[in-house]
């Protein structure tokens, strides 16, 4: 295994995703997709417990109070982790019907953006729940609406579409929540790895997974690779900051779709790995109920 990776949890996954770092908690949350399973990792006592939601579930927020917000196929709802019990919030109707939400994470204001994901191309959207109840769609023409987030001073969003390849930028407007001004900002079409998941840190840089690249690549604000970090796994998924001072880069990975010769050469596929580099994340955004 690469020095500058530990695996920390032999989960086996077939599509982990979406880990969130609750400080609060000192515990780490990430979702298997298509086990239908959301994970609470305690990295202190090494122990992992997970709640079978009974539908794919892609995404995680934390919200400012006891349940976490997640999403389903196609819906969102609240987990309940005292009980296990979900309360659905909000449900859509998608326009294509090969399609479900994928991954999703809160602004600094507190408001939910979720992708989808859609088998007909360019029919996946960005939307919007906020803490009221309403809901937007923020962008159209994607396939894999995936890794997002937001600049530390908070004025460019950005967002991954994982078919062609490429990272977006925009600008972002805090108070309204809009974002205009689309840009090409990473363009990996040159090569067969796709940009997955999506972390950004205190410097303004971003890491995103590489999906079927063996490892996390990282950018400057610009778009200019600086970093590539292999692992011991074809599949990175996603990947975000904790520990005590978010300074512990955890990243998730897959299994699914892989032959049983790619299994033996990545033989940690779907497990949890922590990168040792040298930059600290941003606190994790909460959902923010109206009161």
């Amino acid at each position: 295994m690469n020095q500058s990776s530990q695996n920390v949890l032999t989960a086996r996954a077939r599509l982990g995703e979406c880990p969130v770092w609750d400080a609060d908690r000192q515990q780490l949350f990430w979702v298997d997709v298509y086990n239908h399973r959301v994970h609470q990792f305690d990295p202190a006592s090494g122990q992992d417990r997970y709640f079978d939601v009974g539908d794919v579930v892609s995404a995680i927020v934390l919200t400012d109070g006891e349940p976490l917000l997640i999403a389903l196929g196609n819906r969102l709802a609240l987990l309940n982790l005292q009980t296990g019990e979900l309360a659905t919030l909000h449900q859509v109707q998608f326009p294509h019907p090969e399609t479900r939400f994928n991954d999703g994470k809160c602004d600094p204001q507190g408001r939910f953006w979720i992708g989808s994901v859609s088998e007909a191309v360019g029919q996946a959207m960005l939307y919007r729940y906020d803490p009221d109840g309403s809901w937007q769609v923020m962008e159209t023409g994607l396939t894999i609406s995936n890794g997002l987030g937001w600049s530390p001073d908070g004025s460019t969003f950005y967002l991954t579409d994982s078919a062609p390849h490429y990272i977006y930028a925009y600008d972002f407007e805090a108070e309204t929540g809009t974002i205009h001004n689309r840009r090409l900002l990473v363009d990996l079409s040159q090569e067969a790895v796709e940009p997955d998941g999506l972390t950004i840190d205190q410097q303004g840089n971003l890491w995103s997974a590489l999906w079927n690249g063996w490892g996390i690549a990282g950018f400057d604000p610009a778009g200019q690779e600086f970093s590539r970090v292999v692992l011991p796994v074809q599949r990175p998924t996603s990947l975000t900051f904790g520990g005590e001072n978010l300074a512990t880069l955890y990243v998730t990975s897959a299994s699914v779709g892989l032959s049983q010769q790619e299994i033996q050469q990545g033989f940690y596929a779907g497990d949890l790995f922590q990168v040792a580099i040298s930059a600290m994340g941003m606190p994790t955004q909460r959902f923010r109920w109206v009161t």
